[in-house]
């Protein structure tokens, strides 16, 4: 049986709205301040490199989970388009 698509799935999986990179995403992530760390002074692409570099250091044969670490915060540019966070 088919799940049913959400409704962010809808509106943003046809990628209509904007096309970007990755890097793209990545510099748009520090546009915004992160409610779950209002304190952070640094950029959130610095976390998301942190975070790759940190799983490549732990887990060298696993670039699949680089990626992932690199990537898990990309949602967030949502925010800019008016979802909340």
């Amino acid at each position: 049986h088919r799940v049913p698509m959400c409704p962010q799935s809808a509106q943003y999986g046809s990628c209509s709205l904007r096309r970007m990179s990755v890097m793209e995403a990545l510099e748009l992530l520090d546009q915004l301040v992160d409610e779950s760390d209002p304190d952070v002074d640094f950029p959130n692409s610095f976390h998301a490199f942190q975070t790759a570099e940190g799983i490549r250091r732990a887990h060298p044969d696993k670039d699949w989970f680089h990626l992932v670490g690199l990537l898990h915060d990309l949602g967030k540019v949502l925010v800019l388009f008016g979802e909340p966070q």
